[in-house]
């Protein structure tokens, strides 16, 4: 089959039946409820932009193995030439969707390509396991899937491991092994855009101990599995808002969910990890799923982060702020931070490691350096544009307000912003801001950028772990050296003069 259009991503959404819980009601149409109809859509797009001539060989390439046309998101890379064919898809992919939609399709396939490029690890463990991931990414990849993940378990009391819980399957577990599976039970979060996917694969982080074998897994399922539930968050908006009041939050809403699974099924064919805790805590460093999608996530944090600055800028420029040094002080620190991740994405893409297998990865340090960063730049974009826009953020009239001819000629003399802005004009911008700074939509996305990749303290302080293992502090150690060497040649000195 190869790469799809929207309609046949639209037309899988509408042929299945997943269990989807939203504010006490059972979803029983996906497609038509209000909240999930423009997402869909959105989604829709990035499909159909792989059969548009302008896009098509920038974000898709013949498979050697099938030879039809797959998305490059597929394509394991071993030259610098293929990192670069991923990184202009995700960056396609986040410039449609201005880098609003963190779980767009390219993520979860590049985690699954990591995952079947690297499957040797698994042979060592199991190697039914290894020939399972190789046999999803080809069903994945042939059928041009959509994934949702869940990697986390639910907060409830995090003092204590999964098997200590009260109820021991509270996180997802294995209950039993069947002839035609494992069946699975406990809850898992936190899938993003779950209920317009077609399947969800389920793996963790590293961090297992002795005593937690039964949750040491990774499998993967349709999204309409039975009893699989979708427990959607409370919805940011409803679907039925305006896109002149809510350019963004009207379009582009990611449900997020806790996924429950009911002694769900998993068939032998589709577990990949299973009962082994040294295997699951060496998931990620073996098969490169946080270096790859790392960079997806950079490309796509770039483009977000861009976005909200040049929002920023446009509202300084609006209501002819960007004259105050002050205001033009912050401006210029946001450009510059933006600068600086598509700085080190450059560096991440050039200083490439190659594998002993030949797969070539984005360089770790830069991409980490990314995700330490982008938590506090971000916010920080958000606060100038809270401080810039003010209490204009708060007083902006409506769409139907502007349709109205009576209001008219007041709304043309009180919301105009500088010569040249139109109340209409400046109006809109700061609709779109708030969409972004103040409304509930644009709080998730803050929320988002800043745990996203996990804890940004702890993952701070591995980092800078890791980096005390490999540095040699040899600069140290030359001016000490240095300094010691000539005050040796000083003492000689001295030595000399007193013994004349």
């Amino acid at each position: 089959m190869g790469i799809r259009t929207g309609q046949e991503y639209i037309d899988g959404i509408k042929s299945r039946k997943p269990e989807v819980w939203l504010g006490g009601r059972r979803i029983t149409d996906v497609y038509n409820e209000p909240v999930f109809q423009q997402p869909i859509k959105e989604i829709a797009k990035l499909y159909d932009l792989q059969h548009d001539p302008n896009y098509q060989e920038r974000i898709t390439h013949i498979c050697e193995e099938t030879g039809e046309r797959v998305n490059n998101a597929f394509l394991n890379p071993t030259s610098k030439e293929d990192l670069r064919a991923r990184s202009e898809l995700f960056e396609v992919y986040a410039r449609a969707t201005f880098g609003l939609m963190g779980r767009t399709p390219d993520f979860l396939n590049v985690v699954v390509t990591g995952m079947a490029s690297n499957s040797w690890f698994l042979d060592k463990y199991n190697p039914e396991w290894s020939k399972n991931i190789r046999n999803y990414y080809r069903y994945i990849r042939d059928n041009d899937l959509f994934l949702t993940h869940a990697i986390i378990n639910p907060q409830n009391d995090r003092s204590k491991a999964s098997y200590e819980q009260e109820d021991m399957f509270t996180h997802l577990g294995v209950v039993e092994e069947k002839p035609e599976g494992l069946v699975v039970r406990g809850a898992k979060m936190l899938a993003t855009l779950a209920p317009i996917t077609d399947e969800v694969i389920i793996y963790s982080f590293p961090g297992f101990q002795p005593g937690d074998e039964r949750y040491a897994l990774a499998f993967a399922v349709p999204i309409d599995t039975p009893g699989l539930r979708l427990l959607c968050r409370e919805q940011m908006q409803d679907g039925k808002r305006s896109y002149f009041d809510h350019p963004l939050a009207s379009r582009y809403e990611e449900m997020d969910a806790v996924l429950a699974f009911n002694d769900v099924v998993v068939p032998w064919d589709r577990v990949f990890l299973y009962n082994n805790v040294e295997a699951a805590n060496l998931l990620y460093p073996k098969t490169g799923i946080a270096q790859q999608p790392a960079h997806q996530s950079g490309v796509r944090g770039f483009v977000k982060l861009a976005f909200a600055v040049e929002v920023t800028c446009k509202l300084a420029d609006s209501i002819g702020v960007d004259n105050f040094l002050n205001v033009q002080t912050d401006l210029g620190e946001l450009v510059q931070s933006v600068e600086v991740i598509r700085s080190l994405l450059r560096v991440a893409e050039y200083e490439y490691e190659t594998t002993e297998t030949g797969e070539v990865r984005p360089a770790a340090a830069p991409l980490e350096t990314i995700r330490g960063m982008l938590p506090t730049m971000y916010p920080r974009a958000i606060e100038v544009m809270q401080t810039i826009g003010a209490g204009g953020l708060l007083m902006s009239p409506t769409g139907n307000d502007f349709k109205n001819v009576e209001l008219r000629g007041d709304l043309e003399k009180y919301y105009a912003g500088r010569a040249g802005v139109s109340a209409e004009e400046r109006v809109r911008l700061f609709k779109l801001a708030w969409d972004l700074c103040g409304e509930a939509f644009g709080q998730r996305l803050l929320q988002y950028e800043r745990y996203y990749t996990g804890d940004p303290i702890r993952k701070r302080a591995i980092f800078y772990n890791q980096y005390k293992r490999k540095a040699t502090f040899s600069m140290v150690d030359d001016a000490l050296n240095g300094a010691a060497e000539l005050l040796k040649n000083d003492d000689k000195k001295i030595e000399r003069t007193i013994n004349g």
